[in-house]
């Protein structure tokens, strides 16, 4: 079958198509016929420095982690799924599970769920990481209604997710943003746009939680900016992120009182523990799609198969709005 497939770490130049052998269903999986697979930005990550990550794929690899598509073949005790089932997921592209950016790949069903009716397989296919991520930094952090969240990042791949979640589970929702096409994605998302260019931390706690802080922070901007997260929130205030690789001061932390989740969704693909839960956010975010309560934003540059180096490019440019798909099927 068909692949995109790298055989060096390094620039978008690494992807050639090639042939590689189908694979074969085993219990507890399906075999998926992808239609579209979506850009993440660790995609680019395991692309660019794989040979530094422990969990990057062997070469020649196959990456893409996020799909949607049709089961053609259902392996021993799989129940809940059938031959024809469109279905979405990410479970692949890392390790020694081989990637969406194929004809066919592998899934572990606990890492997958069907596809929610009210979405395109190109929309479906730009929902699992993000989705799953979203999901839980706001759970772990105890949203609920009432409280007022800030999400950092409101019109990112996962930010965008996050604000439309939190406006389902009856939260208040502030997002930040940088440019007049995010404040327009944010508000019209139903969240309060802020303006970090123009106000300060200071500014806008007085100006929206009367200096007090907010209940909880979804920073998926994290790094530097997680600061500003902590001189946000309010005392005994939540935490969530999805970017702390850095050495920062934790004295806020600890003179604030607040609880600081770590999101890192790649666990349970690449440790083969607790997968079932990744399946279980995937069919209830299935639920409030159909709900009409989420909708991915999906980049208005199209591409197709064989140009998985240019969709890399253009998650790379910084340019895109909402996520990066490529068409498989």
């Amino acid at each position: 079958m068909k692949a995109m497939v790298i055989n060096e770490f390094g620039g978008t130049e690494q992807f050639t198509q090639s042939d590689i052998a189908e694979p074969t269903v085993k219990a507890g999986h399906v075999i998926v016929r992808i239609a579209a697979s979506s850009v993440n930005t660790i995609d680019m990550m395991i692309r660019q420095s794989g040979a530094d990550l422990p969990f990057a794929p062997q070469l020649p690899g196959v990456l893409g982690m996020d799909f949607a598509g049709t089961i053609e073949a259902v392996g021993e005790g799989v129940t809940g799924y059938k031959i024809g089932d469109e279905v979405y997921g990410c479970a692949g592209g890392l390790g020694d599970l081989q990637g969406s950016l194929a004809e066919k790949m592998l899934a572990d069903v606990r890492l997958i769920a069907h596809k929610p009716k009210a979405l395109s397989m190109k929309e479906a296919a730009g929902i699992p990481l993000v989705g799953i991520t979203a999901f839980e930094g706001l759970t772990r952090a105890l949203t609920s209604e009432g409280q007022k969240v800030l999400i950092h990042g409101g019109a990112g791949g996962v930010g965008h997710i996050a604000v439309q979640l939190a406006k389902h589970m009856k939260a208040t929702v502030f997002a930040t943003g940088g440019s007049d096409e995010q404040k327009e994605i944010i508000e019209s998302l139903g969240a309060s746009y802020i303006d970090y260019r123009s106000e300060s931390v200071e500014d806008y706690v007085s100006k929206y939680t009367d200096g007090n802080g907010f209940d909880v922070i979804f920073d998926t901007v994290g790094g530097n900016n997680l600061q500003n997260s902590f001189a946000a929130a309010k005392l005994n205030g939540q935490v969530s992120t999805t970017l702390s690789l850095l050495e920062t001061d934790l004295s806020p932390v600890h003179f604030r009182g607040l609880s600081l989740n770590v999101v890192f969704m790649l666990l349970p693909m690449i440790h083969n523990v607790g997968r079932e839960a990744h399946g279980e956010i995937l069919k209830e975010l299935a639920s409030i799609v159909d709900a009409g309560a989420l909708k991915p934003i999906i980049d208005a540059e199209e591409y197709t198969f064989e140009q998985i180096a240019a969709a890399h490019d253009r998650l790379a440019s910084g340019k895109a709005v909402g996520k990066v798909v490529v068409t498989v099927e």
